[in-house]
């Protein structure tokens, strides 16, 4: 066999970009807008005219149910059949579905369930103090699995708290868009959150980009 035959043979081997799932995050971050249609795993949010169907968990239903519009953040699933987008009503829920999807054997529709059966500081916890019989409580986690996502996820979730132990910004946009650039360099929502409040507390008129400078001061 010739070097340009064995080359040839090593790159038929390589799978398609699209023969397994992934998980776009800068595509669809959040869609706002009128829900025309819910249910307990599905919702249609009018964005603007264009209709997306998203889908979501018991957790997300029991906070819109009652409300005619609203935000839902997303995740985007790709496969090589169908996009599946994913709706959130809240960041914590959205970062345990991504910490749960990234544990092996746990796929978008598991994580689902999981999130309909605890609310995300309770699954948080869970992993947190090694709690595999409470996992293992949930339809379709046995013990291998639950036993995997401790070991995995244990860490990651002790050292970076889901969103809903951040410090409220008080709905201050100039705060929120200063939290977005922290976070889009690499820095958790947490430290980064804690880090406005700090530099906030001292200085309150502030422009954004002196925000941001001071925080990274503090960090």
């Amino acid at each position: 066999m010739t070097m340009s035959n064995r080359v040839k043979t090593v790159v038929s081997k390589q799978p398609s970009p699209l023969s397994f799932p992934l998980f776009s995050q800068p595509m669809l971050a959040f869609l706002k807008g009128n829900f025309v249609y819910k249910s307990p795993a599905v919702v249609h949010v009018d964005v603007n005219g264009v209709g997306y169907e998203v889908q979501i968990s018991l957790h997300t239903y029991s906070k819109i149910q009652n409300m005619d519009n609203g935000t839902l953040f997303t995740s985007l699933l790709i496969r090589e059949d169908a996009h599946i987008l994913f709706g959130f009503f809240d960041l914590a829920e959205k970062e345990m579905f991504l910490h749960l999807v990234s544990v092996s054997g746990i796929g978008a529709s598991t994580a689902r369930v999981m999130l309909s059966y605890m609310k995300p500081e309770e699954l948080s916890r869970a992993i947190v103090n090694g709690d595999t019989r409470t996992l293992e409580g949930i339809k379709g986690i046995g013990k291998k699995t639950a036993e995997r996502m401790v070991l995995e996820l244990r860490d990651k979730l002790a050292k970076n708290p889901l969103e809903s132990n951040i410090p409220s910004l008080k709905n201050n946009t100039l705060q929120q868009d200063a939290l977005n650039a922290l976070t889009a360099l690499g820095i958790s929502r947490q430290a980064a959150g804690q880090a406005l409040e700090k530099v906030m507390a001292a200085n309150p008129a502030l422009s954004v980009e002196e925000l941001i400078k001071l925080a990274l001061r503090t960090l």
